[in-house]
């Protein structure tokens, strides 16, 4: 681990606060494009990937809109709206693309560390649920991105893709099922790990652990001044920069606040614990060997979107459901029970009481969350799980989540569900806020924040450059079938991503 052993100011081009998924990608992407540039990473932590990107503490969907229902909402006409589905599956595509990349190029030695097909399912019961789902497969399979579906409403076939979800279930109940065979699951935090791996054999990259941002000043001449403290002497430090990127998590909020660019004004944070049941039965676990999405109930929020996750970490394979969300006043998982009340300004009060206002039943429906008892929790899985016993599930904690709310002309303020980025109009800071589907839009976040805030990203070195590592960059894999059609050939060799390997390495 490295330290701060100079009393004087440390000069690096680029610094990236917080060591996950986001500052790993933004300093490889860098590196790539300009290998004299010199980067400091500070994590407050004693390890990275200790957050949202370590694999307990998210879902580890390879987010693609294969399967998530509420990137799918249906319209007052009964339509179906899929733009978004849309740019998230052509965003992963990207995504895939650079991780391609850094196997090939052996900054990743096997894509078995971190990826691994499961096919991404979409299950519903009832008459209504049914129709949507109907209706939405017909329009996501209008879509070349989405070539592949299938759907059935047929019960034995249901049963064939997902045994235990139909075992004990009532015959007479209409049910329907999608299901997208190309589907992953990431294991976030290994692939950052070894991304940071990468960047610390290359010259002029440190990573300084335990090491706290406390405060920004902004010079004259557009750089920067944080004092950072390391967190075991206690002595702080000053460091000066070009550039900062906020890729703290939960943590991006109050930081973003303290460098006080006009552009953060406004932002505020709603802090949403995440709890998991743990299937502790290998013979359940074993059955099971999908991603399967349901419908949020009536008057839940997007956020509270059930799911039975087979996955896989460290080579062992694991079943998940959830998320049960609560509420914390803290904005990371290891953060203070401070976080919510210190984040609230002058500048974002208005915004944030608005969204309270028209947020009662998030309210509501975390509050009874909170007071589930473990007979609740196997309830809600008993809709997956029919016969669900008590005795085969643990309860365990994930990670911490922050949802935007901004300030909106018509409410004063609104709550997001999404991410968003944040930059300083002369391209000297940005911030991420936010949640899902971030880690796995995460190299095309990256690639915007570039051309937002570098002026060398127009440059034909650097166009060059991003082709090498993606080639569709510039092309549109959302307009063009056939390059999006051979993208995911290239993708699905490199990546091993073939139907059978995950059935190969884990007997049923």
């Amino acid at each position: 681990m490295n330290t701060i052993n100079s009393s004087k100011t440390i000069y690096p081009d680029v610094v990236l606060i917080g060591a996950g998924i986001m500052s790993a990608t933004l300093g490889v992407l860098l590196k790539k494009l300009n290998p004299s540039v010199t980067i400091s990473i500070f994590e407050r932590l004693d390890r990275i990937t200790a957050e949202s990107s370590d694999a307990w503490n998210n879902a580890g969907t390879g987010h693609s809109a294969f399967c998530e229902l509420n990137y799918t909402p249906q319209l007052p006409d009964g339509s179906i709206d899929y733009s978004k589905a849309v740019k998230i599956a052509e965003s992963f595509e990207i995504s895939k693309e650079f991780w391609a990349y850094l196997v090939e190029n052996e900054i990743i030695d096997s894509p078995d560390s971190f990826i691994h097909h499961i096919p991404h399912m979409s299950f519903v019961w009832g008459e209504e649920n049914a129709e949507y789902l109907r209706k939405r497969f017909e329009a996501l399979t209008s879509h070349h991105l989405f070539d592949g579906m299938e759907y059935t409403e047929d019960k034995d076939e249901i049963s064939s893709w997902i045994p235990l979800v139909m075992e004990g279930r009532d015959p007479n109940e209409r049910v329907a099922a999608t299901k997208m065979e190309l589907g992953t699951d990431v294991n976030f935090g290994a692939l950052t790990r070894s991304m940071f791996n990468h960047l610390e054999e290359q010259d002029g990259v440190h990573l300084f652990l335990n090491h706290e941002v406390d405060d920004f000043e902004r010079k004259k001449d557009g750089s920067w001044i944080l004092e950072v403290k390391d967190r075991g002497s206690k002595k702080t430090h000053k460091v000066q920069t070009k550039f900062v990127f906020i890729g703290a998590g939960g943590g991006s909020l109050p930081l973003l606040e303290k460098s006080g660019i006009p552009e953060g004004k406004g932002f505020g944070g709603f802090p949403v614990s995440g709890q998991w049941l743990v299937c502790n039965n290998p013979e359940i676990v074993e059955k099971h060997q999908a991603k399967v999405y349901g419908k949020a109930s009536v008057g839940s929020p997007p956020m509270s979107v059930p799911h039975l996750d087979t996955r896989l970490i460290d080579g062992q394979k694991a079943l998940l459901f959830g998320p049960y969300a609560g509420f914390s006043t803290k904005f990371l998982k290891n953060g203070s029970y401070m976080d919510l009340p210190l984040s609230i300004k002058l500048n974002n009060i208005k915004p944030m009481l608005a969204a309270g206002i028209h947020n009662m039943p998030l309210t509501k429906y975390l509050i009874d969350q909170v007071r589930q008892s473990p007979e609740d929790r196997i309830l809600a899985l008993k809709d997956y799980l029919p016969e669900a016993r008590l005795e085969d599930w643990d309860l365990e904690t994930a990670g911490q989540r922050v949802q935007v709310i901004k300030k909106d002309k018509k409410v004063g303020g609104v709550l997001e569900f999404g991410t968003e980025m944040v930059t300083a109009a002369d391209g000297s800071l940005a911030a991420l806020l936010g949640a899902s589907p971030g880690a796995s839009t995460s190299v095309s976040i990256m690639i915007d924040l570039i051309h937002k805030c570098f002026k060398d990203a127009k440059s034909e070195e650097w166009q060059t450059e991003f082709r090498n590592m993606i080639p569709s960059f510039g092309q549109s894999l959302a307009k063009d079938a056939k390059l999006a059609a051979n993208t995911r050939a290239r993708t699905t060799e490199v990546l091993q991503l073939g139907a059978s390997r995950l059935e190969e390495e884990i007997p049923f």
